[in-house]
């Protein structure tokens, strides 16, 4: 177990941030008003570090995604803060710098591949499109490196999926045809919203060690947004719990799998289905996300939080715990929660985590 565990540390050591982000804040202009989606995120990624976004629906990790990108429309999202990549602030860089860096130094996975690829034109057109959009390659080299790429990420029999349309693949194949097209130039920062939603558990794990695959060969970094754990444990070296549009944790994986400092981590992992006999109910976290439209004051998480105390009125900030985490929470130090690994009916997470 203790190798396993040993297997998901920091990659990045003291190595300087590929992209530090600090006091991100994501408004939306509405009918209503602005409100705001998140406020004061503050993490770094550095390169070839594996890093899980998890949280429940409404958390805020797709559209962190996608601000770093610049993808949240430009009339209804305004940024505060800053996302520093490389000595650029994309928060406020042009269009144009932008452009150059999206997709050839930082690209995205979507969720739903059916819809990010375009119908009417083939794969390989669209791989090979955005190699020729950023490198101005020739044609013909660009339908080679396709080829090469669409071999890497395991399509087989590409000379003939070179020139299909997204319809005749299946979405196993989608998925491999999106990541070939996000890794085409080479980025150094890989993005993936949901890689696996969609795809039977046979794919997913093919998919997932793809990833881990090219991360640890290529030294692109990851950030994997995912609702799933077992993902995160699997193929992460470090996790972010992300509540309420706010960062309340980040740490090592191994660390935060066996000793949780936040309630809400602490939750997530005891609401885990597990294949041992029957004790009782499936733990679960009382209540539901709040709104973007009724946030509340102080802690976001108190009104679901067993543990909370008159201090959790306060606004909490995100403090350092020593050991290279971060917690956001006034009584991380006088908790003992429990995780994956102390949960009596030992979830599945902790099982794929001591086996192998």
């Amino acid at each position: 177990m203790a190798a396993r565990l040993a297997q998901h540390g920091p990659d990045g050591g003291g190595a300087q941030p590929l992209i530090s982000v600090r006091g991100l804040g994501i408004r939306f202009k509405t009918s209503h008003g602005v409100w705001q989606a998140t406020r004061k995120l503050d993490f770094d990624i550095a390169p070839g570090e594996r890093v899980g976004i998890v949280g429940e629906s409404g958390c805020g990790k797709t559209i962190t995604g996608l601000s770093i990108l610049r993808l949240l429309p430009n009339n209804l999202a305004g940024l505060d803060g800053s996302i520093m990549f490389d000595g650029v602030d994309l928060a406020s860089c042009s269009t144009r710098q932008m452009r150059d860096i999206r997709g050839r130094r930082i690209a995205m996975i979507f969720q739903e591949p059916m819809s990010a690829l375009d119908p009417v034109f083939t794969v390989g057109h669209q791989i090979a499109e955005t190699l020729r959009v950023h490198t101005g390659v020739s044609s013909e080299e660009a339908r080679a490196k396709t080829l090469d790429m669409l071999r890497r990420v395991g399509i087989a029999s590409p000379e003939r999926r070179i020139d299909d349309y997204p319809h005749q693949l299946s979405g196993g194949m989608r998925q491999r045809v999106m990541i070939a097209a996000a890794l085409i130039c080479g980025p150094q920062l890989l993005i993936a919203d949901e890689p696996t939603t969609a795809l039977d558990v046979t794919v997913q794990a093919q998919i997932l060690e793809l990833l881990r695959e090219l991360s640890e060969t290529s030294g692109t970094a990851l950030m994997l947004i995912t609702h799933d754990l077992g993902v995160v444990a699997e193929t992460c070296t470090r996790m972010i719990t992300m509540y309420a549009g706010e960062v309340i944790e980040d740490a090592a994986v191994d660390d935060a799998l066996v000793k949780p400092l936040h309630p809400y981590t602490s939750g997530l992992l005891r609401s885990l289905p597990h294949l041992s006999e029957r004790r009782g109910k499936l733990a679960s976290i009382p209540g539901r996300v709040p709104s973007i439209m009724d946030m509340p004051n102080g802690c976001r998480f108190k009104a679901r939080c067993p543990y909370a105390v008159d201090a959790c009125d306060a606004e909490q900030e995100l403090r350092d715990a020593g050991g290279g985490r971060k917690v956001r929470c006034a009584r991380f130090a006088e908790l003992d929660l429990p995780g994956a690994l102390q949960h009596a009916t030992t979830a599945p997470i902790a099982a794929m985590v001591a086996q192998s």
